[in-house]
């Protein structure tokens, strides 16, 4: 075996591990990748300054796993700056505009469904990335330019329904909210920067072009997982009497659900079926034709 199908193999191997880790993880609890507003965040945004919700908002967008996802797949194959600085920006005035201005007057919807979309958009990048236009459905891709402008948009309805759940307090709201917007932006700088260092030294090696694809393939899958994962956490939102509080109940609910189906089988069987036998000790217990032993 030569040393390139070597290499396939392990890379094939990791790719299958890591989409398995990322299965368990989201689905083994609905808080695990979440990226929202922590308790302490709330409470820290009580007596905020500018410069906390600055914190704030570069350590939501270092944390939204969404939004870089996506980000990574709009710069997967930019090499050239001027391109790079150019669909940056169309991303960037997006989701500020819907940022500040949905925050600003209070445009509210379930952030879940929302995350739920901005899943579908990194699903979309990666399925664009791979020329899925052209080679499954037929067709010219779409204006990637107005694409993730609009995208954009949706990423920055998602950032406001994040920031709307803080505890804005007394101050100028509008001085927080572009603080916020600041601090998103500036931690989109940061791993814009780790990105494409990332990929300018992995476009020198052999191994890129060879797993490119592989690449924007894990990329629609772990957007697939993520709109699955969100709208998991919607139901828990939408129909919060059908799940308690505490995890370990959800667990449980989940086993009795699962109980109380095989009961409602067993149910449909004829009564001799399932009525105990008796012993061949208990030689007074008979039966009358209808299934149930008994003894007098």
């Amino acid at each position: 075996m030569n040393k390139h199908n070597v290499e396939k193999i392990v890379f094939t191997t990791r790719f299958y591990a890591l989409i398995t880790a990322v299965a368990v993880l989201m689905f083994s609890s609905i808080n695990v990748l979440a990226h929202g507003m922590s308790e302490a965040d709330k409470q820290r945004a009580i007596e905020a300054g500018l410069p906390d919700y600055i914190l704030l908002g570069a350590g939501h967008m270092l944390t939204g796993y969404d939004h870089l996802l996506f980000l990574f797949g709009v710069i997967f194959f930019l090499s050239r700056f001027v391109d790079i600085i150019k669909f940056i920006t169309a991303f960037t005035l997006g989701h500020s505009l819907t940022l500040v201005f949905a925050t600003l007057y209070t445009v509210q919807a379930n952030y879940f469904l929302i995350d739920a979309v901005i899943a579908l958009t990194v699903c979309y990048k990666g399925f664009e990335n791979l020329d899925g236009f052209k080679r499954y459905l037929g067709v010219a891709s779409p204006n990637l330019m107005w694409m993730v402008f609009g995208f954009g948009l949706i990423h920055g309805f998602g950032l406001s329904t994040r920031l709307q759940q803080l505890p804005m307090g007394d101050g100028s709201i509008v001085m927080k909210i572009l603080a916020f917007n600041v601090g998103v932006e500036l931690g989109q700088i940061a791993a814009l920067t780790a990105m494409l260092g990332l990929l300018a030294a992995w476009r020198k090696t052999e191994s890129f072009k060879r797993f490119s694809v592989m690449a924007n393939t894990l990329l629609v899958i772990v957007g697939g997982l993520l709109f699955l994962h969100q709208l998991h956490g919607y139901q828990h939102t939408a129909f919060a009497d059908n799940f308690p509080i505490n995890t370990d109940d959800h667990a449980h609910i989940h086993e009795d659900m699962a109980m109380e189906a095989k009961s409602n089988i067993l149910e449909r069987y004829p009564r001799r079926m399932i009525t105990p036998q008796p012993s061949l000790q208990d030689e007074a217990s008979h039966e009358h034709g209808d299934g149930a032993y008994h003894s007098h």
